[in-house]
C-alpha cells in the first residue's frame, strides 16, 4: 500500500502539476520538476542557471520582480499571465512564485511555476483577426504589448530601487551606528590600556617589595636557623604533640632525625633517666600553664626542662615548646660550693678566738663556736643578722663603726684594733679586733677578736 501511494503521488505531480524549478533568493536553479524547455532555455555567452537569464523574452521582468518579492517580502505570486511569444506566436504564460518553508534550510528557497494559459475564443478570434492584419499593424499591437509590458516592468524596477535605497540608508546607519561603538569601543580600549598600564606599575612595585620582603624573610629565617642552632635545645611540638621543628642541642635527650618532622614525639626514643615528658606536654597543652622539670640522661648530665604553650600572634595557643638547659656544671659548681662551704664552717669551728664572718653588708655570714660560748648567743639569732643587732647591742659602738667604716674600706687588713665591749657574765671589757678584708665574687670580712685579760 506504501508503495502505491508514491506510484500514485508521482503519477499525479508528472501528469498535473506544471514545470517548476527551485531556486536560491538570487534566482540560481537548484531543482528542476516536469519539462520546462518551453519556458527556459540557455541563453548566450558564459553558462548560467539563473532562472531569469533563462526565461523566454516577456517573462524575464515580470519574473525577476516576483522573485524580489518572494525572497524580500515572502510574497506570492500566483497565475500572473505575462506574454511571451512561443514557436513564433504570443501567448499567455501563467506565472506562480511562492516561498518553500519548512525546508530546514538556512537559505530561503523559492518554488517557480510555469504553465501554459489556454486561449479563449475571444483571444482566439483576435489572435485570427490579428494574423490577417497588415504587417503594419501586427507591429504596432507588437509594440503595444512590449510598451505595456516595459512599463510594468520598469514600475517594479522603480520599486526594486526604492526597496535598495531603504535597505542601503537602514545598512548606512547600521555602519553609523557601528562606526559610534567602534570609536567608544576604542576609547574604551584606551582607557583600558591606560589602566593595564597604571595595573603593571603596580604590580611591578608590588614585586619589588615581595622580592624585599622575601629577601628579609630570607634573612630572618636564616637569623633564626642560627639562633636556634646556638642556643638551648627546644623542641617545638603541634597540636598533637607531632614535631614541628627542633634544634641540635635536642639530640642529646631524644633520637631525632630530619625525616622525623610531623612524627609524634612518642614515636622517638628518648634518652631521659627515670622520667616522661609526654605526660607534662600534655598537661601543659590542656592547661595551658608553664611546667618545669629538672631531669637526668643516662649520660649522667642533669636538665632543667622547661615545657610552655606555644603562642601564636593572635594569642592561641598551638602546641607546646620543650626547652632544655644543661645544668649539669651549676649542679657541680653548687655542690663544690656547699663543700667549700661546709669545709670552711668546719675550720671556723675549731678556732680558739671568736670570729665572725661578714659580707658586704655587715650582715653576719658564719661565726665560730667559741663566738657562740663567749657571747651566750646561738647560732639562728646571730647568722643572718647585722653586726649592730647582735646581742643586746653592745657591737654598735662608735670605735667599731669607725673600724668597719672609715679604715677597713682603705686597708686590707688592720690587727689590734682596741675596743670596749660589754662582756656576758665580766661586764664591760677590752678586746683586740683583728679584721681583713676578702676581695673575689662575694666580698667577705673576717673578724677575729681576742679578750685583753684585765691587769
Amino acid at each position: 500500500p506504501a508503495n502505491l501511494a508514491e506510484l500514485t503521488r508521482r503519477a499525479l505531480l508528472q501528469s498535473f502539476a506544471p514545470a517548476s524549478v527551485v531556486t536560491d533568493a538570487m534566482g540560481n536553479i537548484l531543482f528542476v520538476h516536469g519539462d520546462t524547455s518551453r519556458f527556459l532555455h540557455p541563453a548566450q555567452g558564459r553558462a548560467t542557471l539563473n532562472v531569469v537569464d533563462m526565461a523566454l523574452e516577456g517573462l524575464q521582468a515580470g519574473l525577476r520582480a516576483a522573485l524580489h518579492g518572494a525572497a524580500e517580502k515572502g510574497a506570492v505570486t500566483s497565475g500572473r499571465q505575462l506574454p511571451a511569444r512561443i514557436d513564433g506566436d504570443f501567448q499567455q504564460i501563467s506565472l506562480s512564485v511562492r516561498p518553500l518553508t519548512g525546508t530546514g534550510s538556512s537559505r530561503a528557497l523559492l518554488l517557480v511555476s510555469f504553465a501554459e494559459v489556454p486561449p479563449t475564443t475571444a483571444s482566439a478570434a483576435a489572435n485570427a483577426e490579428l494574423d490577417q492584419a497588415s504587417p503594419e499593424t501586427r507591429r504596432v499591437e507588437e509594440l503595444e504589448r512590449d510598451l505595456a509590458q516595459t512599463w510594468e516592468n520598469l514600475q517594479a524596477t522603480i520599486e526594486r530601487q526604492q526597496i535598495s535605497n531603504e535597505e542601503l540608508m537602514s545598512a548606512n546607519e547600521e555602519l553609523q551606528s557601528t562606526n559610534e561603538e567602534l570609536q567608544s569601543t576604542v576609547e574604551e580600549l584606551e582607557t583600558t590600556k591606560e589602566e593595564l598600564q597604571s595595573i603593571n606599575e603596580e604590580l611591578v612595585t608590588v614585586n619589588s617589595e615581595l622580592q624585599a620582603n622575601i629577601a628579609h624573610l630570607g634573612l630572618a629565617q636564616n637569623d633564626l636557623k642560627d639562633l636556634l642552632d646556638n642556643i638551648s635545645g627546644i623542641i617545638f611540638l603541634d597540636g598533637q604533640l607531632r614535631i614541628r621543628r627542633f634544634t641540635r642541642e635536642a639530640l642529646d635527650l631524644y633520637h631525632l632525625q630530619d625525616s622525623d618532622f610531623g612524627r609524634p614525639l612518642a614515636d622517638i626514643k628518648s634518652t631521659i633517666d627515670g622520667h616522661e615528658l609526654l605526660v607534662d606536654a600534655q598537661a601543659v597543652l590542656d592547661s595551658r600553664q608553664s611546667v618545669e622539670q629538672e631531669v637526668r640522661s643516662v649520660s649522667g648530665r642533669s636538665y632543667q626542662v622547661r615545657l610552655q604553650p606555644y603562642r601564636t600572634l593572635d594569642g592561641d595557643s598551638d602546641g607546646v615548646v620543650m626547652t632544655f638547659t644543661d645544668i649539669s656544671a651549676r649542679i657541680e659548681a653548687g655542690s663544690q660550693t656547699l663543700a667549700a662551704r661546709q669545709l670552711f664552717e668546719s675550720i671556723v669551728d675549731t678556732l680558739r678566738e671568736p670570729l665572725l664572718v661578714l659580707d658586704g653588708e655587715l650582715t653576719v655570714v658564719a661565726a665560730s663556736a667559741s663566738f657562740y660560748k663567749r657571747f651566750q648567743v646561738t647560732k639562728e639569732g646571730t647568722v643572718g643578722r647585722r653586726l649592730y643587732d647582735l646581742g643586746n647591742g653592745q657591737w654598735n659602738i662608735p670605735a667599731l663603726r669607725e673600724l668597719l667604716g672609715s679604715i677597713l674600706p682603705w686597708q686590707r687588713t688592720v690587727e689590734g684594733f682596741a675596743v670596749d665591749l660589754a662582756l656576758p657574765g665580766a661586764g664591760s671589757g677590752k678586746m683586740l679586733l683583728n679584721a681583713r678584708r676578702i676581695e673575689g665574687g662575694t666580698a667577705l670580712i673576717l673578724l677575729a677578736m681576742e679578750e685583753v685579760a684585765s691587769a
